[in-house]
């Protein structure tokens, strides 16, 4: 019996990610999964009159976007209408931020938290024309001081609040920071409202925690935007207790509940991947074995629509604060630490081995945060010592994020089969700013794309979102051009990477991250059909015009979930 495709498209560029990254003209869709790719021969038998026939018009299909690094309960919490936008370019002053808390302050009730999301001392004009002038608890008190306020920094690394919230908070002059965080103080010794790193969870143990309805809106929030986007499938990096003390929970463990039920009531549409948080940063080896040891086991869902790969660990932090563990110090000094237990380097050391050591041999796939160039080395290192010490097929470890990733870092996960999940959006956003940390050369090298590449290592791409917008084709604009967003200037122009390689990071290597690089990421027989289709040849484009080319269809698992195109 004669079996006829449910969907085909014709008459564009089918960017297949082969391993030859062949263009074809034409694809077949049948149950979900691709049964044909070539030219019009090769589909026509499949049409039959229950057919869709898609004409492409010459744009280009390609693999659905995989954002391998992106915080979806968290992105939709962050973003409006559940957050005020302050980001760039909604807030260009610390004026313009105050002017959109005094707005809220006029929609709220009284003593209702107002929550913001976005800021970025590198787009504030009172900040960049004076660097040493920081967001204070001052520039909120007049036009909020009876509403608390909390606003989060695009980064998700510092915390702003005014003087209402401190006070709710508890914190004074007296206040000792948590282990791995900081309260910033001014000359006289008060807390200025700029928490940083593990001072944040202060906040969060202070705010009223996300509701079970709260938590569904907000990843049904994110779930419509990356529909419009093109991106079928992501990785929830770190759902457990240790992001309870993270956006009011949205990190927590009962986040990955709420994805359950959205999968079991058909709403899921992006295939999940999620690394478990069993602790936060300033962790020992001793609490993180306990903790992982209480997660139990990772339930029944379909492992092709939501899967726990491993765990997610925090190494240091990041380089605008001064966090990252660096070889060479920062301009002003200081090289920042690992955020682990111990007092010394050593012992710090010591503790990353072993929380790294202990999940290996429990069998998960680990994923690091880790910026910094000597806590990149530091992390490789001990990835190679657990695989020394414990032998694993495929263990699949990565670097997130891997900022300063060195010659000596590449060479180790290259030659232990290890990946690195790079940022581009991150890049373009604070490729001008960072020079003033740590000097323009190692600016210029941040995110080291084509020494990566060239060394071997496996690199996937994510946003980071909410950190940045999960738009894909900003990351691939940026991995080819190295363009700064606040100024344009080329940062870096020697790690710039060519369309292919950049289309690879968010769908072929991004799935080989998630162990599924045998049934999705590129568009061939017996694969998932999971498909992008962008307006116009993406691949005579210029790379400064694709960011603005609409994304026209998303299909997942042969499903339209986003449509603009006329058939």
């Amino acid at each position: 019996m004669e079996t006829y495709a449910d969907l085909v498209f014709l008459g564009g560029q089918v960017v297949t990610v082969d391993a030859e990254f062949s263009v074809a003209s034409a694809l077949a869709v049948t149950g979900g999964i691709i049964t044909a790719v070539g030219g019009q021969d090769d589909v026509a038998p499949l049409v039959g009159p229950g057919t869709r026939v898609v004409d492409l018009r010459g744009a280009t299909l390609l693999p659905g976007i995989n954002d391998s690094h992106l915080h979806g309960c968290a992105f939709g919490m962050a973003t409006p209408p559940l957050s005020l936008d302050l980001g760039h370019p909604a807030v260009s002053s610390l004026a313009d931020v105050a002017e959109a808390v005094r707005e809220a302050v006029g929609r709220v009730p009284d003593g209702q938290w107002i929550t913001g999301h976005g800021w970025d001392t590198g787009y504030l004009d009172e900040c960049v024309s004076d660097p040493s002038r920081l967001p204070s608890r001052r520039d909120l008190d007049a036009v909020s001081p009876d509403h608390p306020v909390v606003l989060y920094s695009f980064s998700g690394h510092a915390t702003w609040v005014n003087s209402k919230a401190l006070e709710l908070i508890g914190i004074d002059r007296h206040t000792v920071a948590p282990p791995g965080g900081a309260i910033v103080a001014d000359e006289a010794g008060e807390p200025t409202g700029l928490l940083h790193e593990g001072a944040q969870a202060l906040v969060q143990n202070a705010l009223p925690p996300l509701g079970r309805q709260e938590r569904t809106d907000a990843i049904r929030s994110t779930l419509a935007t990356l529909a419009r986007l093109g991106v079928t499938s992501y990785t929830e990096p770190g759902l457990g207790p240790g992001g309870d003390g993270i956006m009011r929970g949205a990190l927590g463990a009962e986040t990955l509940d709420t994805y359950r039920r959205l999968l079991a009531d058909g709403e899921l549409t992006a295939r999940l991947g999620v690394l478990l948080l069993p602790t936060g940063m300033a962790s020992t080896a001793e609490e993180f074995a306990r903790t992982l040891t209480a997660l139990g086991e990772s339930g029944d869902t379909d492992p092709r629509r939501l899967a726990i790969h491993g765990v997610k660990i925090f190494a240091d932090g990041i380089v605008p604060n001064k966090t990252s563990w660096m070889h060479e110090p920062y301009v002003g000094g200081g090289c920042g630490s690992l955020c682990v237990g111990g007092e010394t380097d050593a012992e710090r050391i010591t503790e990353i081995d072993a929380i790294i050591r202990h999940a290996h041999v429990a069998g998960h796939q680990v994923g690091v945060h880790v910026t910094g160039d000597r806590a990149c080395d530091t992390v490789a290192d001990a990835f190679a010592a657990a695989m020394a010490e414990h032998p694993r097929s495929d263990a699949r470890h990565y670097v997130i994020h891997g900022d300063f990733l060195t010659a000596h870092s590449m060479k180790v996960l290259a030659a232990h089969g290890f990946g690195v999940n790079m940022n581009p959006t991150i890049k373009w956003t604070v490729a001008d700013m960072e020079e003033e940390f740590v000097g323009a050369g190692r600016a210029a090298y941040a995110w080291p794309y084509r020494d990566a590449i060239d060394a071997g290592v496996r690199v996937a791409s994510g946003s980071d979102a909410p950190v940045t917008y999960p738009d894909w084709r900003q990351g691939v604009a940026t991995m080819m051009l190295r363009e700064s967003k606040a100024a344009g200037r080329v940062s870096g122009p020697e790690q710039r990477i060519g369309l292919a390689e950049a289309i690879r990071t968010y769908t072929i290597d991004a799935a080989w991250q998630d162990f599924a690089d045998d049934w999705k990421g590129s568009l061939e027989p017996g694969k998932v059909a999971d498909l992008c289709v962008l307006a116009g040849d993406l691949l005579t484009a210029d790379p400064h015009d694709i960011p603005e080319m609409p994304v026209v269809l998303t299909v997942v698992d042969g499903q339209v979930v986003h449509n603009t195109l006329r058939d």
